[in-house]
C-alpha cells in the first residue's frame, strides 16, 4: 500500500507540473512591448494638499500628501502613465472574456491606484476604506456619467460599456481625490510605475499604434512591430511645461 501510495504522489506531482508548464507556455503566447518612459527638464513642484478639515484622513498621513499630478521618479522616469495599444490588431481579434475585477480604493482620502485600465464590461469595485462620505463622480464622454454615494465602509461595483481614453474620476467631497480610468475594447494597456517601465504582453503578430497618455502632458504614439513571441522596446520621453 505504502509503495502504491508513493508511486499515486509521484504521478500527481507529474500532472501538477506539467499542468504549470502548459499554463507557463501559455503566459508566454505573443508578442511583448515593453519600454521606460522618461521625463525630461525641471520637475514641477506638486501642492501639499491640506486634510485639516477631515481629520481621519489627516491621520492616515504623517505628513501632507502631495497631489499625484506629475510624479517623477527618482530614477528621472515618469509615473502613472497609461500606455495602451490604440490601433492595429488584426480584423480577427477577439478580445477575450473580461477579466477579474478591478479595485479602486478610497483610502486616505485618496483614490489607489491613481491612473488605471479597464475593458469594456470588466467590473470596478469601488471600495470605501476611510469609513467617511465619499462621492464619486465619472465624468465619462462615451460611457454614461456616474455620482454615487458612500457614506460608510463599503464596495459599490460598475462596468463601462464603451471604449474610452480616459474617463475621470473625482470627489465632490473632497476636491483633491482624482483618477483616471482607460477603457478598452482590449487587456492590451499597462501603467508606468516607480521606475518608470511598462510591460504589455500576449500580442498577436502585427504593426501597432502604442499610445502613452499622461494627464499634464498630454499623449505620445510610437508604431511597434511585434512578431512570434519576440520583445520589442518602445520608450517614450515627456518634457517639463
Amino acid at each position: 500500500m505504502r509503495k502504491l501510495g508513493m508511486a499515486a504522489a509521484a504521478l500527481a506531482g507529474l500532472v501538477a507540473v506539467g499542468v504549470a508548464g502548459r499554463a507557463g507556455d501559455a503566459a508566454q503566447v505573443g508578442g511583448t512591448i515593453t519600454g521606460k518612459v522618461k521625463f525630461t527638464g525641471t520637475k514641477p513642484v506638486m501642492r501639499r494638499i491640506d486634510m485639516s478639515e477631515e481629520a481621519a484622513c489627516k491621520a492616515k498621513h504623517p505628513t501632507a500628501p502631495t497631489a499625484e499630478t506629475v510624479v517623477v521618479n527618482a530614477n528621472g522616469t515618469l509615473a502613472n502613465v497609461f500606455v495602451y495599444v490604440k490601433a492595429g490588431l488584426p480584423a480577427g481579434y477577439r478580445a477575450p472574456a473580461a477579466p477579474p475585477p478591478v479595485v479602486l480604493d478610497q483610502d486616505g482620502c485618496r483614490y489607489h491606484p491613481h491612473v488605471f485600465g479597464l475593458m469594456v464590461g470588466q467590473t470596478l469595485q469601488i471600495k470605501n476604506s476611510d469609513g467617511i462620505l465619499h462621492n464619486i463622480k465619472a465624468k465619462g464622454t462615451k460611457n454614461r456619467p456616474f455620482n454615487i454615494s458612500q457614506p460608510t465602509n463599503m464596495t459599490t461595483p460598475r462596468t463601462f460599456s464603451a471604449p474610452e481614453v480616459m474617463v475621470t474620476l473625482e470627489c465632490n467631497v473632497h476636491g483633491w481625490m482624482n483618477a483616471y480610468v482607460g477603457v478598452l475594447p482590449h487587456p492590451f494597456s499597462a501603467v508606468s510605475g516607480a521606475d518608470g517601465s511598462f510591460t504589455i504582453r500576449g500580442l498577436p503578430p502585427g504593426t501597432y499604434t502604442i499610445e502613452a497618455w499622461h494627464e499634464r502632458y498630454g499623449a505620445q504614439t510610437a508604431t511597434v512591430t511585434v512578431a512570434g513571441t519576440e520583445t520589442k522596446t518602445a520608450d517614450f520621453t515627456f518634457a517639463a511645461k
